[in-house]
């Protein structure tokens, strides 16, 4: 089994009624990208102008090469408010979700991730999102 080639991982919330001010006063920690339901979104690569249609915050940690999804977690999360009741009231709210982007170098690579970093999402009601892709993908 050969190694990740990178990843990629981001902290999200959404909601309809998201205030990205509310989170990252609760969180301690301004968001990576945020907007609320409503607001124009301006394409990065089209420049198309768009409605958003629900609101969004997230936290990005820095892309790792190789992969290494574990000290991405603690990256994100350690710069975050460590109240847990804090983290309860916002995943019973919001249903955060911690998105990685898992890229394969090979056809048949793998990663680990550790019981502690499994935890501390756990323990914050984050779910895990593993999008993963094939090296033939490119």
């Amino acid at each position: 089994m050969g190694q990740i080639h990178h990843s990629v991982a981001t902290l999200r919330f959404f909601s309809d009624d998201l205030a990205p001010e509310e989170i990252s006063g609760l969180l301690g920690s301004q968001a990576t990208e945020s907007w609320k339901k409503g607001d124009e979104r301006i394409g990065k690569s089209t420049g198309a102008v768009r409605i958003a249609k629900t609101g969004m915050w997230r936290f990005s940690a820095t892309r790792r090469e190789p992969e290494d999804l574990d000290a991405q977690v603690f990256e994100i999360l350690e710069q975050l408010n460590q109240d847990l009741d804090v983290w309860a009231k916002l995943s019973a709210r919001y249903k955060p979700d911690l998105y990685c982007g898992i890229f394969m170098g090979n056809s048949n690579d793998g990663l680990p991730i550790t019981s502690k970093a499994l935890f501390w999402l756990g323990a914050r009601g984050i779910n895990l999102n593993l999008d993963i892709y094939d090296a033939l993908d490119d």
